[in-house]
């Protein structure tokens, strides 16, 4: 490590690529599966972009609001969804999160200038996010376990428009990427609580 620049740089690595793959699973043959890519995939750039060093990029005083507005919409987005799926649920505590971060960013001392790093929002919803992000990862990590073939996955909806010509799923379909994408995000996400 390289200083304290250099887990920010992991984090900003970590969420771009997460996002990238998000953006791949957008092909997918299922509906619901591409939706919740797309969600996913913002989530990981938005985050990418909150974790960034402040000393490489200080962001202007519009920014966080901006940030604020943007998962806003996206976290009515879900909250609209949850009544179709309840994987939607942590959809929304995402989003909120990421509102959260942005508002806590917007007001602080430095104007944000920090990044999430040494902002201080209020401890008892901090403490609520990091214990449900830390059971998140605890459950998603358990569920990384090898499924037998077949296997119906929850949160991954399993359709013929997620296989290739042979039966397989597509590599974009394979719930376990889904997953580690999902356990990905959720890593991101503590760690950016973390530093509040």
């Amino acid at each position: 490590m390289h200083g304290p620049a250099s887990p920010g740089w992991l984090l900003v690595a970590l969420c771009a690529v997460t996002g990238t793959y998000c953006l791949l699973r957008m092909r997918s043959g299922v509906e619901e599966q591409r939706r919740a890519a797309g969600g996913e995939a913002l989530m990981g750039f938005g985050m990418a972009v909150m974790a960034v060093p402040a000393a490489v990029f200080a962001p202007p005083g519009w920014a966080w609001p901006a940030y604020a507005v943007v998962f806003g919409a996206a976290a009515l987005r879900a909250l609209w969804a949850v009544r179709r799926s309840t994987h939607h649920l942590h959809h929304l505590v995402g989003t909120a999160a990421m509102v959260y971060m942005a508002l806590t960013m917007a007001a602080s001392p430095a104007g944000g200038h920090g990044h999430v790093h040494g902002a201080s929002g209020v401890p008892v919803l901090t403490g609520a996010l990091l214990v449900y992000f830390t059971g998140y990862v605890l459950v998603t990590g358990a569920r990384l376990v090898p499924v037998p073939a077949g296997a119906a996955v929850t949160g991954v909806p399993s359709a013929a428009g997620g296989r290739a010509a042979d039966g397989a799923p597509r590599w974009g379909d394979r719930p376990e990427l889904a997953r580690a994408c999902r356990l990905s995000m959720g890593i991101g996400m503590l760690a950016m609580l973390l530093t509040m």
